[in-house]
Formats: C-alpha cells, sequence, structure tokens
C-alpha cells in the first residue's frame, strides 16, 4: 500500500476541487479551473452520539460546501466542462439543492442558470438561493421526476447543458468526497459508509471513488454501504417507482431515480444494504445529531444516521464498528422542519432574578 505522503495531492484543500484533484479527474489543461470553495470538508468525530450508539461515527459534512450542500462538489466539474464546452445556459430539474448550487456556479462563471421545480414542493431556503444568484426558477405542477425528463430534452439544445447527476461530471466531481473520508481516517475506509438515497447520483459517486482508490492500491480494503431513502419515496427498497412520493425530507423527495441501477450494483458489490426509514424515524436522528453532536443538518441528511440506528437495532452494523455518515445539507435550508422537535422559547421579565428563575424553572 503507498503511503499517505506519496498520495495526497500538494495543493491545499482550499484551492478548489479540480484544482486540487485534476490528476484523477476526467478533465483536462484546459478545463477552466472555477470555484466557489468547495469540497474540503471536515470529517467529525461525533464521539458523545458515537458512544451512545455503540460505534466510531465520524459525520462527513457535506452541508459545509459554499451553498450548503453536497451538490457543489459534483456541480464544479460539470460547470466546468460545460464551460469548457462552449455551454452559455446551464439547466437542471431539483429538490432544491441542486438549484442552488447550479445557480451559484452559474453566476461565479457568468453563465445564465434555468431550475425547474416542482411547485410548492421546494423548501423556502434552497429557493432563495438559486433566486438570489440570479436563476430564473421554473415552477411546474408535477414532480421533480417530470421535471427531470423535460430538462433532459432541453439540455440537448445548443449552448444549453444538463447539470443534474445524469451528467457524468457530477459523479467525477463527488466521487472525491469518498477519497476525503479515507485522507481523514488515515487512508483508511470506514467499515461502513451511511448515505442518503435520492436520487442515487452520490452514493454512486461514493462507490466509484473507493474503488478506483482501492484499484491504485491506496486503501487496502472497501467499506460496506448502507443507502437509506424514506419511507415515501422508496423506489429501490420497494422495487418499483413511486408515482407520487411523500416524505419531510424534500432533499430525497424522488419516485424514479436516475442512477438507481448504478447505486444498487454498488451496495451489492460492497455487500451492503439499502434501507427506508420513516419519517417519524428520520426525525429522531434529525433532533439527536444537534443535541449530541452539535451539527444541524437538513432531514433529509438525517436520514443516513436513521439508517445507522436500525442497522445496529438488527444487527447489520456490529457495535464497536467505524461508521461514516455522509451529511449531505445544512439545516439553515429547511429551518421550518426545526420547529417540530425544538423546545419552544421561554419568555420572562428582563432582570437577573427572573431569568434565574426561568433557568431553575427549566431545570
Amino acid at each position: 500500500m503507498t503511503s499517505p505522503s506519496t498520495t495526497a495531492p500538494a495543493t491545499p484543500r482550499g484551492a478548489g476541487l479540480i484544482e486540487r484533484w485534476h490528476q484523477h479527474l476526467d478533465v483536462t489543461d484546459d478545463t477552466p479551473r472555477i470555484t466557489i470553495g468547495e469540497g474540503g470538508t471536515p470529517l467529525v468525530n461525533a464521539r458523545r452520539l458515537g458512544e451512545r450508539l455503540g460505534v466510531e461515527l465520524h459525520l462527513k459534512l457535506e452541508l459545509a460546501n459554499p451553498t450548503g450542500s453536497f451538490k457543489d462538489r459534483g456541480m464544479c466539474v460539470a460547470v466546468a466542462r460545460a464551460m469548457q464546452d462552449g455551454a452559455t445556459t446551464l439547466i437542471c430539474a431539483s429538490t432544491g439543492n441542486t438549484s442552488a448550487s447550479a445557480a451559484a456556479f452559474a453566476a461565479a462563471a457568468g453563465l445564465k442558470c434555468v431550475v425547474v421545480v416542482p411547485s410548492g414542493k421546494i423548501a423556502a431556503g434552497k429557493l432563495l438561493q438559486a433566486q438570489v444568484a440570479g436563476a430564473l426558477v421554473v415552477q411546474i405542477d408535477g414532480s421533480f421526476d417530470d421535471g427531470l425528463v423535460a430538462v433532459r430534452e432541453l439540455g440537448q439544445r445548443p449552448g444549453m447543458a444538463l447539470v443534474n447527476s445524469v451528467n457524468p461530471y457530477r459523479i467525477e466531481g463527488q466521487k472525491t468526497g469518498a477519497w476525503e473520508v479515507c485522507e481523514d481516517l488515515g487512508m483508511q475506509p470506514p467499515d461502513w459508509l451511511c448515505i442518503p438515497v435520492g436520487n442515487a447520483g452520490n452514493i454512486t459517486a461514493y462507490w466509484r471513488g473507493f474503488r478506483e482508490w482501492h484499484e491504485r492500491g491506496l486503501i487496502d480494503r472497501l467499506p460496506r454501504l448502507l443507502g437509506v431513502q424514506a419511507a415515501g419515496a422508496a423506489p429501490l427498497v420497494d422495487g418499483a417507482p413511486v408515482e407520487h412520493p411523500e416524505t419531510i425530507a424534500t432533499a430525497i423527495r424522488i419516485g424514479k431515480p436516475a442512477r438507481g441501477d448504478q447505486a444498487l450494483a454498488a451496495i451489492a458489490e460492497s455487500n451492503g444494504r439499502i434501507m427506508k426509514r420513516s419519517d417519524e424515524q428520520l426525525l429522531e436522528a434529525y433532533a439527536a445529531l444537534p443535541a449530541q453532536a452539535g451539527i444541524f443538518c437538513e432531514p433529509a441528511s438525517a436520514i443516513s444516521v436513521a439508517g445507522l440506528m436500525a442497522a445496529l437495532d438488527d444487527g447489520t452494523i456490529e457495535p464497536g464498528s467505524r461508521v461514516a455518515c455522509v451529511l449531505t445539507g445544512h439545516g439553515l435550508k429547511d429551518p421550518d422542519t426545526a420547529g417540530q422537535v425544538v423546545v419552544p422559547p421561554v419568555h420572562c421579565a428582563p432582570t437577573a432574578d427572573a431569568i434565574a428563575a426561568a433557568i431553575d424553572a427549566a431545570d
């Protein structure tokens, strides 16, 4: 096995994802090195929550990307290659995070951006991110899956580039997340990687990243994958498309994953598992993360931890395992859901005695 000192890129993480990893990505010397500071996200050892669950728990904070989600990691490469090919307009369908990322990169690159979203189904924070970056937001009377069908057709037009995860360069960028996890664990993979599954691009990308490093001898084994879907949007678990997916986890409210077959293949190759969790089970993990690890993520992110909890309960994951959970998006993108799990504020007079009484009452 090659030592970390001879494998890790010399370029610092802050230089941007393409500049840091260009020798290992499908880019050329002429590919623009566009960046908004994506990648290089922390891997946090969540000791308190891990002790409660009985595992060595690490949280990959993809919510620390510039637009608050993992989408920036793949969008960087997709947009750079679109620029190289002469595109003038980016287009995507989105449940929110893709639109925010596409709009931000379009603004940085001086490109136009069109985002197609299901009307009334997008968290307000995500929608505003796309709007403030100058994207044209088109709301449709249909689902994300309907929108994806339409933008795949529109993406064939001259000057227009489709930047959903069906774009292979999105997967190229997102696979670097797996490399960072291994770097931060001392050039070793976790025993298990737990990851939310919506359109299934991210789990596909992580598996590609792990496999590439294993094939190059940079890691000596492969992790097992635990993919987790919301019960109301679980086509891969149920074995059939979901025509009207419903879940509070809006980021994975997808009934026909574009990379579903690849995700299932990755899970099978890793000797892993795909499961679904209810919104109630998701909310338990969603509340535990800030309360016991200090991390506020969006609901779809928390489903990776909800899956871990279930896998420990049924014996799929053994106690003491080293587990990495990917937290894909920031909690501030969907603050309304937090209202379901928080304790209301206490009101009192503006005096020390009144505040002390409020503290005593809370105890």
